[in-house]
């Protein structure tokens, strides 16, 4: 709320601008921090199941053309991992049928 009010002054004072600049040195690091976080952690994951090392999930530190270099080279690199069996439908094993009956 000050800051908008420091914004509408005419004359805005000296030290809440140097107030606002302090909180924004702080606060700023902090939030890019943890979108960091949010971004490199599911990137190390995916590289370590696509066979590449996770290291390359650093790349998520260089804001978008970091992670959109990693995003290419996920994307069209040829994957270390052999690929999961498909799992085919098989019927469900039925009871054992009664003995039939002797023919007369």
């Amino acid at each position: 709320m000050h800051f908008v009010a420091l914004m509408l002054q005419s004359q805005p004072d000296p030290e809440m601008i140097k107030h606002v600049i302090t909180a924004m040195l702080v606060i700023l690091p902090v939030i890019y921090l943890v979108v960091v976080i949010i971004v490199a952690l599911p990137c190390w994951f995916i590289l370590k199941k696509a066979g590449f090392t996770p290291w390359l999930s650093l790349l998520c530190l260089i804001p978008s053309l970091g992670t959109l270099v990693l995003l290419y080279v996920l994307a069209f690199a040829e994957w270390k991992v052999i690929p999961a069996p498909q799992a085919g439908w098989a019927a469900p094993p039925y009871p054992p049928q009664p003995p039939a009956p002797p023919l007369a």
